[in-house]
């Protein structure tokens, strides 16, 4: 892979990755701010990656065939969040309750891709390319939404960010995109014996570099990030309530409301948080679930708290890459399904419902006797927040192949 097409850097700080030649890539990517900073409107994506169990995340719990599916790891109904009579929150996603009772909180079930693998690795990937059973497709669709929103009064480094080493399958493509692991560990100033090896290694590419060119804009890039520092990250405060659970998804969360509050320009950005598959020991109230769900739903709640006015122009989407299996299996823990949930979070979400037709839990109800069935495909619910929140009514671009229509959307935003 040439330098010209993509610049990595992986296990670091900071990845810059585009599709164009280099110059005209940092061209676009590494420019300054308005004085009065930027306000639009931005798309969150949340993955779950390990496949999630949604039926113990949103329980159904006044469906009998749920406790006789699952006697041991079932979430009893008198540790259930009441949602509407129906179904009912895991008790670790208290934090969502108040979102819920505010009407920020949405919620879709029996969702998903429809693509029926088993896979991990071919789920996740359909779902970040947004081309479920394509292989062929490479760059993502939250990369291909920004094609054709309308161009922000200055161009910024910071349009599209994933918070982790490297940029995302669901982030490549034309559209520039910056990978951040740690805010607090990139330093810019190749002469600083204190500067990271990410920030050192990043910045010598373009002092060796006999190209003027290549090096000026190389310049501009460190001006971005200049920026950024200029924030003084490491002094950052987050809003009063925002208490963030200590771990990286934590900590990915807390940097990204960071971003955003500095008024850097992010649009679209993506985090992902990991530990959801339990084949084994899965727990009920308590153990491996329980405990991935405190992590998800107080770093999510702490998020919309920093936000404070800015949540009213903020969509945030959580997916995972399939559910569990409705019936739990003989080692306490749950194997690859299909359907799952979805949760929508933001200032113009109509929340306080489930969205979506509920299949039931009866035999002859379950995909191939023995998963969740699939009634909304994933792509009606973000191409909702692409339509109706960023205002990308390109939808056939976003989502190649598949036929959305806005008339069948959920109407989950307002």
């Amino acid at each position: 892979m040439s330098l010209t097409r993509r610049i990595f850097l992986r296990n670091s700080a900071l990845a810059v990755v585009g599709t164009a030649a280099v110059p005209s890539f940092l061209t676009r990517a590494a420019f300054g701010v308005a004085e009065g900073g930027m306000s639009n409107k931005r798309l969150v994506v949340i993955f779950q990656r390990g496949a999630a169990d949604g039926l113990n995340i949103v329980v159904p719990y006044a469906e009998p065939q749920y406790y006789a599916l699952r006697p041991s790891i079932n979430i009893p109904r008198k540790a259930v969040i009441d949602l509407d009579g129906r179904f009912g929150l895991h008790p670790s996603l208290a934090a969502f309750q108040p979102l819920w009772q505010q009407r920020h909180l949405a919620i879709v079930h029996a969702a998903g891709s429809p693509d029926t693998t088993r896979s991990h690795f071919d789920a996740q990937d359909f779902m970040e390319t947004g081309t479920p059973g394509v292989k062929a497709i490479e760059d993502g669709w939250l990369n291909r939404s920004l094609h054709n929103l309308p161009p922000l009064p200055q161009k910024s480094a910071f349009r599209a960010i994933a918070l982790g080493p490297s940029v995302p399958r669901i982030l490549s493509g034309s559209e520039p995109a910056v990978a951040m692991n740690n805010i607090n560990d990139f330093s810019v100033g190749g002469k600083n014996p204190k500067a990271s090896p990410a920030a050192n290694a990043f910045e010598a590419m373009y002092d060796h570099s006999s190209d003027s060119v290549l090096h000026g804009t190389g310049e501009e890039t460190f001006d971005a990030v200049k920026m950024l520092k200029a924030a003084d990250p490491g002094k950052y405060t987050a809003a009063a309530g925002a208490n963030y659970p200590k771990g990286r998804f934590g900590e990915s969360l807390r940097q990204l409301a960071q971003l955003i509050k500095a008024n850097l320009g992010v649009q679209v950005a993506f985090a992902d948080i990991g530990g959801w598959d339990h084949h084994v020991n899965e727990g009920a109230t308590e153990g491996q679930l329980a405990n991935v769900l405190s992590d998800f739903s107080q770093a999510l709640a702490a998020f919309w708290t920093d936000l404070g006015n800015l949540g009213e122009e903020t969509v945030v989407v959580t997916m995972s890459e399939f559910g569990r299996t409705a019936r739990e299996n003989g080692n306490r823990g749950t194997d690859h399904g299909h359907a799952n949930v979805m949760f929508v979070l933001g200032g113009p979400v109509k929340g306080g419902k489930v969205y979506g037709r509920w299949p039931g839990l009866d035999q002859s109800q379950l995909y191939e006797g023995r998963d969740l069935a699939l009634t909304t495909d994933f792509r009606q619910v973000i191409g909702e927040a692409v339509d109706r929140h960023m205002g990308n009514k390109n939808l056939a671009a976003v989502f190649p192949g598949f036929d959305i229509q806005p008339g069948k959307f959920l109407k989950l935003l307002g």
